[in-house]
């Protein structure tokens, strides 16, 4: 049998429970045509990108699938006719990864909220003046001196 990593999206209405039940539902469909699910994890309510059926946030739930292609063809046609799910995305791969997703460990890391202004400095890790990605560091170094602010500007000197 051959491994896959399928995402789908289900609409922003549905609460969090009723994305699990159709998870289940989902397993369940896996699990009668001959599959298993490895895993499966909930990403959560997300922003999209761009509108996909009049909807600017979806529910993104990832399940870790072995099992034969003619399965993973009936999962995606029972998603087809659900008219809670968006969008539907299944890759094979060659191994399946081991603990949390990127996903869930992104979270993890953006839920810590010990990130504050101390950590990198004022600014982000680019400086205080945000660098902007023009090749020096922001000092001013390669540029000259400041010119002093009660000189007269060069055109008006010789009136």
């Amino acid at each position: 049998m051959a491994l896959y990593e399928h995402v789908f999206l289900a609409r922003q209405d549905v609460t969090a429970q009723q994305v699990e039940e159709l998870t289940a539902r989902f397993k369940g469909v896996i699990e009668a045509n001959g599959g298993s699910v490895l895993k499966t994890e909930y990403w959560g309510v997300k922003t999209l990108t761009y509108r996909i059926r009049k909807n600017r946030k979806a529910h993104f739930s990832l399940l870790n699938i072995d099992a034969p292609a003619a399965a993973v063809a009936e999962l995606e046609r029972q998603q087809r006719i659900d008219e809670d799910v968006l969008r539907v995305l299944t890759i094979r791969v060659e191994e399946l990864e081991e603990g949390q997703s990127v996903m869930l460990q992104k979270r993890d890391r953006d839920d810590r909220g010990d990130r504050g202004f101390g950590d990198r400095g004022f600014g982000g890790d680019r400086g205080f003046g945000g660098g902007g990605g023009r090749g020096f560091g922001g000092d001013r170094g390669d540029r000259g001196p400041r010119r002093d602010r009660d000189e007269a500007p060069a055109n008006q000197e010789n009136e």
